[in-house]
């Protein structure tokens, strides 16, 4: 089969937001054997949709269709397709009855628009929205499969997964299933990953082994198709432990992992508790524990000492100290993350003290950053960093370091 995707929606012609549902699409597809040749977005106009769909259905197997769903009258794809492929839309029960609900319980009124968002293709297959409320649908037309699907990713994804692949699996007459086990790095390059696992990439086949790189992480995405679960799973085991044997000292977690949900895991499965002294940071480190779900159990508090001033005042870091090493230094990280832990009466303490730049700071070149860690008793371990990004950049960075020092630590500690 040969796919092409095709996004709607003026606002991506525009600029006013990135199509990343294509690059989702096309990699899932890839999983599955089906190529995409052409990507294609047009804008919130009838007519120009139907001079795409006219050349892309000569050309390829699949059309998906993102965006275009929603209940205003620019939203017009499947209007739009219904008229080309000779068919008509009837409303899904299922659909309006849990677009009803959602509103009843958001306590929203409903307008009479909404209902729109139910209608679906004549004896199409409904692809069931779990995120949001315009489901999706497929439907094959003279060898052509059409799939319209949402455009917010956070909807699309997981129909085009948990919906859209299965469909897919069924037209080309397969019956594996898909397993994926994603592995995520920090503190490795993607290029250096790539390089140290080079065997395992040159010798893939089922499962695949392919890198991606975010901001957040470096990952590796193991998958494996097979005829159960268990048998995807089995084959996945060995790559995942061949890659644990070559560079697992970089690897924080797994799946869905994050550096601040891994850190709050360990925090809270143990019952420690924690407190941060930042610098060049500036609560940024505290901010990005904070998004998780019940962390103020660990979380006890922190402070702010932007300059010595109130380094000295607020936690009585030594002005001997100070002069003797400086600011960005390693005795000066040591002594706010046991002087804060101090402070807080806490079983974990953090400092972060740095040179964002763009100018040097404390006798430090920009981009140097010392991390402390005090655990417990012992003494404080510290981390130092030599960032190359803009200031802020280099502020975040160092807040995710201290976040991945932190799970390494922890990890360490844990057993």
């Amino acid at each position: 089969m040969k796919a092409e995707i095709i996004a709607v929606g003026s606002e991506l012609l525009l600029g006013q937001i990135t199509n990343t549902n294509a690059k989702f699409i096309s990699s899932k597809l890839a999983e599955i054997g089906i190529d995409v040749y052409y990507q294609t977005v047009v804008g919130d106009n009838p007519t120009r949709l139907n001079e795409v769909l006219e050349i892309a259905q000569k050309r390829a197997d699949v059309l998906i269709f993102t965006g275009g769903l929603g209940p205003t009258k620019d939203d017009m794809t499947k209007e739009t397709i219904v008229k080309h492929i000779g068919t008509t839309l009837v409303s899904d029960e299922d659909a309006l009855r849990y677009i009803q609900q959602y509103f009843e319980r958001s306590g929203r009124v409903m307008t009479e628009n909404n209902k729109k968002q139910a209608l679906v293709f004549q004896g199409a297959t409904v692809l069931q929205n779990r995120k949001g409320m315009a489901p999706g649908m497929a439907v094959e037309k003279d060898g052509v499969h059409y799939i319209l699907l949402p455009g917010p990713p956070h909807e699309m994804e997981p129909m085009f997964t948990d919906e859209a692949m299965p469909y897919l699996l069924g037209a080309l007459g397969k019956k594996e299933v898909i397993i994926s086990r994603v592995l995520k790095f920090y503190g490795i390059g993607e290029a250096e990953l790539e390089n140290r696992v080079q065997s395992i990439l040159e010798r893939q086949t089922n499962p695949t082994v392919a890198p991606l790189a975010t901001a957040d992480a470096v990952t590796l995405r193991i998958t494996a198709k097979a005829d159960t679960e268990e048998e995807a799973l089995a084959l996945i085991a060995p790559v995942e432990t061949e890659i644990r044997s070559i560079v697992g000292e970089y690897i924080f977690g797994t799946d869905e992992d994050t550096l601040s949900s891994k850190a709050a895991e360990l925090l809270l499965r143990n019952g420690w508790t924690l407190a941060a002294a930042e610098s060049l940071t500036a609560g940024l480190f505290m901010a990005e524990l904070a998004d998780e779900p019940g962390i103020s159990a660990s979380l006890q508090g922190g402070v702010i000492v932007y300059n010595e001033d109130a380094k000295m005042e607020q936690l009585g870091v030594e002005k001997a100290l100070l002069d003797e090493y400086g600011v960005v230094s390693a005795e000066c990280a040591a002594s706010l993350a046991w002087n804060v832990q101090q402070k807080f009466g806490t079983d974990i303490g953090v400092g972060l003290t740095g040179a964002a730049g763009p100018d040097p700071h404390g006798g430090q070149p920009a981009g140097t950053v010392w991390i402390g860690i005090a655990f417990k008793e012992e003494e404080p371990v510290t981390f130092k960093l030599f960032l190359s990004g803009l200031r802020n950049t280099n502020r975040r960075r160092a807040a995710r370091f201290a976040l991945y020092y932190l799970v390494k630590h922890l990890m360490g500690k844990e057993g």
